[in-house]
């Protein structure tokens, strides 16, 4: 086979951009667009090629050292490479290596998805839209223009490989290069799909089902084998991931399993005591307030927060109380709570000890419980 430099025309210590203008210029000549000539077809191939090679510094530094008969340096990754780059093309393993596939596997995906907090008590079907590469359906993943078919690379006659003898430390021997026109696939494609431009696959956006287990909550992911992105030429999809966000709710807010609220009450109801039926998020609820119930005292409901992940059952409705002071009475109401004072006998206001915030108190209350 020809030497590289020879193919281009320049010296072996031309410099690269030196060699990108040999190959520009050489490329312009013979192109098939522009050159019917009997052998311009191949000499453009050949081009090519030794462009391939030349332009890219880890091939440009094993041609090198094979061409000028140099020592075993270089980036070898242990005698089976050595052995491969020095013997793949006689009777070594580097021979019988087949061509690369165009099938590879597609990439995976991170989608971030909002969830209401109700969704997530005992899960719940959903539906999303997402951008993704997915099967062209005019050529379904075969790359080719309907009709038309990969051809074998004439250059490397279907093995992906590019063989020639050099010499080195063992003698001439033959080593063993991807094919710089098939680009060691083994064959080309003469006749791209119009509609992927060769790539088998077309950017898409697709509706997918999923279901949202009880128990989620922000930042956990969930993964969808198989339904990531389809791999260039039809290759098999990678997996999708699902990033849960659960949006704020106004009234509820999430503590492990635990649901967490505030009832607001009247002094009247704080003092006497009431009942009220509630409306959670999976339905009604009774809750029974005892008479003289101060603020910041939590009652709690049992199994009716969200449903554990991991196992059976649910955590609980924690409900802090909050007693509001009336800011303005009527005549006949102020009476009645000067009456009940006298009546009472209250303790007149004096320092105590030191509390924190009602919902400094309730925070707490609501984690220490």
């Amino acid at each position: 086979m020809a030497d590289h430099y020879e193919v281009l025309g320049v010296e072996r210590s031309a410099t690269p951009e030196e060699i990108k203008k040999a190959y520009r210029r050489l490329a312009r000549e013979l192109h098939p667009d522009v050159n019917s000539g009997p052998d311009a077809s191949e000499r453009f191939k050949l081009v090519t090629h030794a462009y391939d090679v030349l332009s890219d510094p880890k091939q440009k530094q094993q041609y090198d050292l094979g061409g000028q008969g140099g020592s075993f340096g270089g980036d070898f990754g242990g005698f089976g490479d050595i052995f491969e780059t020095f013997f793949g093309g006689g009777g070594g393993r580097g021979g019988s290596r087949p061509p690369r596939s165009r099938s590879e596997r597609g990439q995976d995906a991170l989608v971030r998805i909002e969830v209401e907090l109700e969704d997530v008590i005992f899960g719940t079907q959903h539906e999303f839209e997402v951008d993704t590469a997915v099967l062209c359906k005019t050529c379904q993943g075969s790359c080719c223009q309907p009709g038309t078919e990969p051809v074998t690379c004439d250059i490397c006659h279907g093995t992906g490989l590019i063989q020639r003898a050099v010499r080195s430390l063992l003698g001439n021997v033959m080593t063993s290069s991807p094919c710089g026109t098939c680009r060691g696939f083994g064959t080309v494609i003469p006749n791209p799909c119009p509609t992927c431009q060769g790539q088998g696959r077309v950017r898409a956006r697709r509706k997918i089902p999923v279901e949202i287990p009880a128990g989620v909550d922000t930042g956990i992911r969930l993964q969808m084998p198989g339904q990531g992105e389809v791999g260039p030429a039809g290759g098999p999809n990678g997996d999708l991931y699902l990033e849960i966000k659960v949006r704020h709710h106004d009234v509820f807010s999430r503590n492990g399993d635990d649901l967490l609220a505030t009832l607001e009450i009247q002094m009247t109801d704080a003092i006497l005591g009431t009942s009220a039926v509630l409306s959670a998020l999976d339905g009604d609820i009774s809750v029974d307030i005892r008479p003289g119930i101060q603020s910041a005292e939590v009652i709690t409901i049992k199994d009716r927060g969200v449903t554990h992940l991991r196992g059976s059952g649910r955590g609980d409705l924690k409900i802090g109380v909050q007693v509001l002071t009336p800011t303005k009475l009527s005549g006949k109401a102020q009476d009645l709570v000067r009456e009940l004072a006298r009546v009472q006998k209250a303790v007149p206001p004096h320092l105590a000890q030191f509390q924190q915030g009602l919902f400094q108190k309730l925070r707490d209350r609501f984690l220490n419980l």
